[in-house]
């Protein structure tokens, strides 16, 4: 033994040290690569390796947008494509939810339902299309379907697997003081089950997004989609850019939101890579 304490050969550990990041900081960082591909995409336009007829330049989809917002043809269908993405999310948490407190928290639930709810989950959602145009028509009813049955099955398996691993000792402590069925899911159950809620919640607005450019494909006459195939009847790729920028952009807002709610809610938790 040395004079340290420690065995010939060992070196005394040394703790990690956590660099505090600013919000600033990590603003700006996460938006170095976002600007790099704008730069990449600029350069290739300016030197002629991007011609217009495959993708518009940068200063071409910025007059892209200035036409169609002082049009009114991007508000317009920026309310069409948001109204068909929400109440088709709304649809499919409720749905996701429901079921999963079933399978998760009932013994009879699981065996009844669980089976059934995983068959259908394999089945991709797109090939459900051409049989929601035949039982609902082209309507707004077959694309509000159409997302909330995508963004179901994650909300399901999410809020199934948090339910099941809620602690069964705290459930069977709150039993035992005479806390209800329904106030054990409500004050024991859910609050436990937080984390997984919340990343079955970003898998479904992120699949809400998904699921709105197959269902504004089913003969759409108004929203994102049907500027899409407007545009490429006419060829033109700064208006088909633009589309694509929003779709992207709802994505990422999407994903925004639920970090913030994480934030707000699990204030306790440390973001993924803080400490590296």
């Amino acid at each position: 033994m040395s004079d340290t304490g420690l065995h010939p050969g060992l070196v005394r550990p040394r703790p990690q040290r956590r660099r505090a990041r600013s919000r600033t900081y990590s603003a700006t960082v996460r938006t170095l690569g976002p600007l790099a591909l704008l730069v990449l995409w600029w350069a290739a336009s300016a030197t002629g390796l991007l011609t217009p007829d495959v993708l518009a330049s940068p200063a071409e989809v910025l007059r892209a947008i200035e036409e169609l917002w002082g049009n009114g043809q991007l508000p317009d269908a920026l309310t069409t494509s948001l109204t068909r993405s929400g109440l088709g999310l709304l649809i499919g948490l409720a749905a996701g939810l429901a079921l999963g407190i079933t399978t998760g928290f009932t013994r009879l639930g699981d065996e009844l339902l669980d089976s059934s709810i995983q068959t259908l989950r394999t089945i991709p959602f797109l090939s459900l299309v051409p049989l929601f145009m035949v039982w609902f028509g082209i309507n707004e009813t077959a694309k509000i379907l159409l997302i909330a049955v995508a963004t179901t099955f994650p909300m399901y398996v999410s809020t199934s697997s948090g339910v099941r691993n809620t602690d069964p000792k705290l459930i069977e402590a709150m039993r035992s003081f005479g806390m209800g069925r329904f106030a054990l899911v409500r004050e024991v159950v859910l609050p436990g089950a937080l984390p997984s809620l919340l990343a079955g919640l970003r898998l479904s607005m992120t699949l809400s997004v998904i699921a709105l450019i197959a269902a504004e494909e089913i003969n759409a006459t108004a929203g994102i989609g049907y500027l899409m195939s407007q545009a490429q009847s006419y060829a033109r790729t700064d208006i088909l850019a633009v589309c694509i920028l929003v779709y992207g952009l709802l994505g990422l807002t999407a994903d925004i939101v639920v970090r913030l709610l994480e934030r707000l809610l699990m204030p306790w938790r440390t973001p993924q890579g803080a400490t590296r």
